[in-house]
Parts: structure tokens; sequence; C-alpha cells
């Protein structure tokens, strides 16, 4: 490794000393991080047990075995014979101690006069009102509920309330239209659906049930349809007697107890789906042991360090895994959760960082496009607001570029709190890459592949690659956390993770180690742009467009070209005042060829309001190359914003 002074970023000996990777380290007999992780990759069921045993799993019924390669790795079992359950870890487990009277969820209205708050004991009260509310109407074990609510506090106690029935969770993102609703509804088999009446969205009543009603007209499983009503909106929502039932009306009177189902340690816990390049969207299965032993414990209570004392705060929507997250994170570790409606920066720029001050905030989760967003506005909204609550930072949803992470860690973090840095994705259940306090950063960085995972960087054949080059990020075995094949599509499993190399997971991104020591993921394997002879990743390009100050996020691609392989198209969202004809093209062209040589002088640049992008905010370059290219985007299912294609596509039609 290189010299320290060679990082942004240092942890101090005090962070190490006391942080949970150093107590988990001491509690396996590890000196260091990189053995721990060789021991780890050599035996990951060996690994399991230490975090079992660390973070105080819950059984009913202990496992016979914890790893079960029978019928090999894409098939591997865990905690075979043990039976558990998801509540049992993350409520259940707190009655009758310190944390039951203790504020579990704080919740904020886009209008921030409204307000709640639920301790341990008032959240697990509701879980079981709902609960015995939902087998009233033949609700159960193996049945799929889909959530498609906003961000208010009915949406956390629904989330408990279907697994502690055994029935399996299906978040929906709150932005669908009825198409991609109506796909998932169908393809998963969806008994019952928990939607509100609406919501506030920048001030203006956005409806939810209504829109869901569309969806029904052709989602025959569906027979039950639980709405509650979001108060304060001017919409109609119409119930269709027999099938729409108020959460009001359902929970009222349920005031006893109901046991939390004993399940299988590997029966299916979340259905939630992911966007295929092309075909229906993919189904992910989480187990109930899967996301508690991999996302929960092992990455972010004891690499990512979150604590018992830490209130987290990841503003994001259900239907992403980061909603998951939320609900069972601070919940396994006994900490609080604050939530809210709405956007960051609405009803005023400044919103992010109140929300942060106000409920004083120690654990802040963000994505590099919700940073991109918010420095726009300038560094003057952070620097009014106190955020000195804050004790560290997780990032996840994408790669970063240098710009944004730079602005992020110089005035949020104040060059004192790490990032911590995390990738995996919905398929993985988990991280295949993390950050954690005791390692150095830069910009962009990770500090080590997750622990058990068997990540590699390897080139087509396999062959891991030395420090510095580029290659196909992999998990040569399955993890914990891992999807349980694809709903209803185990041929599509093997066919997408592991046949391309056969017995290895590949994942689909282009990463590297650095020689600074620390991981790097440049994008997805298939946004790769080949300019005479030499790979590049897009986010190489991007963060040298975002670096001008002119343009606020950018997409680049390739499309064919006869001579040099690939020719550059970029697609970039100016800043606030930016006067895009006053030579803004030249200028970012020439910026490309200064960082990069003439020959990535670009083809095109775009100029656009938005770029599409998925609902957990990743851009879709496959999507803006398609239209560029006149040719099917493949799925559009997963879009948060289809607006933006269509927009996109009468821009370049009236070119």
């Amino acid at each position: 490794m290189d010299n320290p002074t060679s990082y942004v970023w240092t942890p101090p000996p005090e962070l190490i000393a006391a942080s949970n990777l150093t107590a988990f380290l001491r509690a396996a007999g590890y000196d260091d991080y990189d053995s721990l992780s060789r021991k780890a990759d050599s035996d990951p069921a060996w690994l399991m047990e230490e975090v079992f045993k660390f973070c105080g799993v819950r059984f009913y019924r202990s496992y016979d075995r914890m790893l079960d390669l029978s019928r090999g790795q894409p098939w591997a079992r865990w905690c075979v014979g043990g039976t558990t359950n998801i509540v049992l870890n993350c409520i259940d487990k707190h009655r009758g101690t310190d944390v039951w009277d203790q504020t579990f969820l704080v919740w904020e209205g886009e209008d921030k006069l409204e307000q709640r708050s639920l301790s341990y004991r008032e959240i697990d009260h509701e879980i079981g009102r709902l609960a015995l509310a939902l087998t009233g109407l033949g609700i159960g074990k193996g049945d799929v509920v889909a959530l498609y609510m906003p961000n208010v506090p009915e949406t956390f106690i629904a989330f408990f309330a279907v697994l502690k029935l055994g029935a399996i969770l299906m978040p929906l993102f709150s932005g669908f239209g009825p198409a991609p609703m109506q796909t998932r509804l169908n393809h998963g088999g969806a008994k019952a659906v928990i939607t509100a009446s609406g919501t506030w969205r920048r001030g203006a009543a956005a409806p939810l049930k209504s829109v869901l009603d569309v969806a029904l007209e052709s989602s025959p499983t569906v027979q039950h349809v639980i709405v509650v009503d979001r108060e304060g909106l001017d919409i109609e929502t119409p119930m269709r007697e027999g099938r729409d039932h108020w959460w009001h009306d359902i929970v009222a009177g349920k005031d006893g107890a109901i046991a939390t189902a004993e399940m299988n340690a590997e029966d299916p816990a979340i259905l939630l789906y992911t966007s295929g390049t092309t075909g229906e969207p993919k189904g992910c299965v989480w187990t109930h042991i899967g996301f508690i032993g991999s996302m929960v414990t092992r990455d972010m209570i004891i690499c990512a360090d979150f604590k018992s004392s830490d209130r987290f705060f990841f503003l994001s929507d259900m239907g992403w895994m980061v909603g998951a997250m939320c609900a069972c994170i601070p919940s396994f570790a006994g900490a609080s959760l604050l939530i809210a409606e709405g956007t960051p920066d609405f009803p005023d720029t400044g919103r992010f960082w109140r929300l942060i001050q106000d409920h004083r905030v120690s654990y802040l989760g963000v994505s590099p496009t919700i940073i991109r967003g918010l420095m726009r506005y300038g560094p003057q909204d952070v620097e009014r607001h106190d955020l000195s609550g804050l004790r560290m930072t997780v990032s996840g949803g994408e790669a970063w570029t240098a710009a944004p992470w730079q602005w992020f860690f110089e005035h949020v973090c104040k060059s004192r709190l790490p990032i911590i840095n995390v990738s995996g994705g919905t398929e993985v259940g988990g991280c295949i890459f993390t950050g954690t306090p005791n390692h150095p950063m830069n910009p962009c960085s990770f500090s080590r592949p997750a622990l058990g995972v068997g990540a590699d960087i390897v080139d087509m054949a396999g062959n891991s690659l030395p420090p510095g080059e580029v290659g196909e990020l992999v998990l040569r075995h399955a993890s914990i956390g891992l999807t349980k094949s694809l709903w209803k599509a185990d041929e599509r499993y093997i066919e997408s993770y592991w046949s391309t190399l056969p017995g290895i997971w590949v994942h689909g991104d282009f990463a590297l180690r650095g020689t600074d020591g620390l991981y790097y993921i440049l994008g997805r394997s298939d946004d790769t742009i080949k300019i005479s002879g030499k790979r590049t990743g897009p986010s190489e390009l991007e963060g040298i467009l975002i670096a001008t100050g002119k343009i606020s996020e950018a997409a680049v691609f390739g499309i064919p070209h006869p001579v040099k392989g690939s020719a550059i198209v970029c697609a970039c969202v100016p800043m606030p005042g930016v006067d895009i004809e006053n030579g803004i093209a030249e200028e970012l062209s020439s910026a490309i060829v200064r960082g990069m040589g003439a020959s990535y002088r670009p083809e095109k640049i775009i100029f656009v309001d938005d770029l599409p992008r998925t609902r957990n905010m990743k851009i879709m370059r496959r999507v803006l190359r398609a239209v560029f290219e006149s040719k099917d985007p493949g799925d559009l299912s997963a879009l948060a914003n289809p607006e933006a294609v269509d927009r996109l596509r009468a821009k370049l039609g009236a070119a």
C-alpha cells in the first residue's frame, strides 16, 4: 500500500479503535481485514457463523448446516434446517429490553408541520393490528403482497406486518405508472396491494390509488387493496366494494396479539424487481436469513460501522433496495430512522440539510444523483445548517465521479467524516465492494471487497487481473444474500449471471484495484466505449464534463464509428443559468480532448433537461444510445421519468 499521504482521508486511530469492524476482527481472532477476508473467501460458512455470533442473529430453531453446496454454487442453500423471521430479528427481539420504549421512526411530511414519531412498542402494536387485519382477509404464508406507498409511517408498518405473517413482500416504486405495476403484479402473482390515496410531490397532490386502479384492470390475481387515507389531499379515491378496504377500517378494534410466523431460513421474504436490458423485469428473491445475514449485519453493522446509537437517514423510495435497508438496519441494531415525504429540494433548496439538522441525523445515506442535484444550488445551503450531529456517511446506487464526491466530502463531511462507499445490487442482496472506517479513502474509492463474497476482477477468460488493469467484476462463489434464482425464471438466472464464465457470477460492472490499494467501479461493462482499440468507462468522461462547472449531470455513450470503433455522444444537463447557445458545446468538447486526447473528441453533444433514470436513480445509458440510434430501447418499465425519453426523441427529431 502507498504512503498514507497519498490519500485524501486517513482514519484517525480513535475511530479505528472504536469501530465495529475492529471489535469483529478481535472476536474472530484476526489482526487485519485482508487476512480476515482471505479466510472468509476460503470458508464463507465460517464467516457467517462469526457474523451471527457477533451480531446476535436470532433463530426459532438453529440450523443443522450453515452451507449446502450439493447442487453447485448457483443453488447454494444457507442455514439448512433453521427457522427464523426478519421480524423476529428486527422487532420482536427488542421486546422487554430498554430499546422497547425508545424511538424507532420519525417522520416528516413535505410540509414540515406534519410530523410523527413511533417507539418500538408503538410500531409493534401497529404491525400487529395490520397483521391481524391481513389475516382476516385470508393473507398468510407464501402469499405475495405488493407495497405501492410513499414515504409515510404506514409504509414501514406494512413492511413488517407482511413479513410477520410469512407472506412475501413486493415493493413497488411509488412513481410507477400503471404499465410497470401491471407487469410486476402479474409476474409475481400478487394477492393483495397496500397503497395510499396519494402523496405530496413538490407541493402538488399526486394520486396513487387511482393509478393503481388502472393497473388492476388487467391484474386478475389481486383480490384485496388496502388503502391508507393520506389526509389533506384534495383527490378522488374511488373504492371498489369487496376488493378495496380503508386501512383505518380494517385495523379498527384489532388490538390482540399475533405471533410472528416461524419461517424456514431460506423461505422467500422480499420479491424485488430489477429491470432487464431486454424482456420483462427480473424478480430477485431475498430470504429471511439472506438480507439479515448480508446487507444488515455483515455489510452495514460490521463493515460500515452502523451503531445502536445512530439515527439513519437515506432519502429513498421503498421500491429500491434502500427501502428495505431503512426498515431493517436501524431496527436490527435498536437504533432510529428518519423518513421524509417528498423531494430533497422542496419546498426550499436547503430542505435536505435542514432535515439532517433538525432531526439530529448521525448516519447519512446518499446517492451520487442526490448530491449532483443539490450541488447545483451551491454550498451555501449546506453551510447555513448545523450538521455537527453527523458521525458517518454512506453512499450507494451508482458509481461516483470526482467532482460531486469532492463537493460532498468538503462541504458536508467537512473533510473529516468518511464516505463509506458501498456497491452490490438488488441481485446480490448486499455488497460486493465496501468502504470501512478502518481504511483510507480517495475520491470515488471503495476500501475492500465485501467479506466472504468471493469478489474478483478478471479478464474474459476468468483470470484475475493485477492492480491497475480494468476487468469484469465477478463473484467466485455464492454468498448468503444472493438472489435465490429469479422468480419463475431458473434458466434466465443461470443465463444472466452464471453462464458467461461458467461457475462464476458475472455482475456486469467494470472495476479495478488502483495503485493506491483501493477499489473502483467504472460503470456497467455494457456501457463501455472502445475508442481506437482502448476500452474506456463513461464515468471517466462524465467526470471531465461535470468538472467544467457548466453542467450538473452527463451521460456519455458510444455509437458505431467506421474508423475508431465507437464515437462519443454526450447528453448533458446544463447548470442553472448556463447559456447553451454561447459556445458551451465546444468548451465541453475541448475539455474532453484536453483530458483524454484528440481521439476522444465527441461526435455530438446534446443538451437535455433530464436524463432517463431508474427508480434507484441510475442513469440508463443504453436507453439514450438506443433512442439516438432510433432502435428499440428495451424494457423501460423501471424508469422513474419516462417523459425524459419522449423529450429526447422529440429533440432529436427536430434536430
